[in-house]
């Protein structure tokens, strides 16, 4: 499922039409990538959490060249679901 996917159908259970859908899926994004930029925790519930989790340094293997290559420290996003989401996929 792309974007355009999640517009459309906000379009058919509602009464937008394609642009302002579009606009919705789109508004709801930027929040997310805003508040996860601010390493903020966001919840939606029945679906599940995400989280800024800090990814340690370390070592790691180039398999193509053989050699060991130094991975730095970043940040990743973990994605926990929720109790709903796991009694769908669990069926």
């Amino acid at each position: 499922m792309i974007k355009n996917d999640i517009a459309l159908a906000i379009e058919k259970k509602s009464t937008f039409n394609a642009a302002k859908s579009l606009l919705i899926v789109e508004a709801v994004l930027d929040a997310l990538k805003d508040a996860l930029t601010k390493k903020e925790k966001v919840e939606i519930r029945g679906f599940g959490s995400f989280k800024v989790m800090a990814k340690k340094t370390g070592y790691g293997r180039d398999i193509r060249r053989k050699k060991q290559i130094h991975i730095t420290e970043g940040k990743r996003i973990k994605f926990r679901s929720g109790q709903e989401l796991k009694n769908i996929s669990s069926e």
